[in-house]
């Protein structure tokens, strides 16, 4: 983690802000901004653009957990998050808005950076992990559209499955396309001539 990093510090409660921005400026970082409200916290985000976010509350309820969750889904920001105490089902709840960090009564200067630095770390292994995902469902779709194709030409040609591959990828190499992008058009043109 570089020292560079900006950190937008979120508790209503100076004396507890006061710790965690010292605990940041201890372990070198520098670009700490502290917010005193939850009024407005997106617009806020949005703003400072932080590369982190910490978040504290002493006692939350059901609302201000929903408003930080709703928040955490929409900014894609490593977020460790401090509460003195937690209702049964708010840890699994903030795992599933985003929050890489959940620590419950551990708030002290020295603790700060380690949390932290696993709230970052969880974060972009979280992320890499929905996007290998992405990558694995953009795969199976194409996949499934090429062989939808591969079929179409099978049928029309009376030709086999490696032959009907093959004259896919000449076509998308003749017209310097990729072979999903024939395959793609093959399909939607095949259908609007059944309909």
């Amino acid at each position: 983690m570089t020292p560079s990093l900006s950190i937008l510090v979120i508790d209503d409660n100076k004396i507890r802000a006061s710790i965690i921005e010292q605990g940041l400026r201890d372990a070198g970082h520098d670009k700490v901004i502290v917010a005193d409200q939850m009024d407005g916290l997106l617009r806020k985000i949005t703003t400072i653009e932080p590369d982190v976010i910490v978040i504290d509350l002493e006692n939350p309820n059901r609302d201000q957990l929903e408003h930080i969750f709703q928040v955490t889904r929409a900014v894609q920001r490593p977020i460790a998050m401090f509460v003195d105490k937690s209702e049964s089902g708010s840890i699994e709840a903030a795992v599933d808005a985003g929050v890489s960090a959940y620590v419950v009564d551990g708030l002290k200067k020295e603790r700060v950076k380690p949390i932290l630095d696993m709230a970052i770390s969880r974060f972009r292994a979280y992320s890499r992990l929905n996007r290998e995902l992405e990558e694995a469902r953009t795969e199976l779709a194409e996949r499934k559209t090429i062989d939808r194709a591969k079929g179409i030409i099978m049928k029309s040609k009376g030709i086999s499955e490696d032959e009907a591959y093959r004259l896919l990828r000449k076509t998308a190499m003749n017209q310097s396309r990729k072979i999903i992008e024939v395959a793609q058009g093959l399909v939607i043109a095949s259908g609007l001539l059944e309909d």
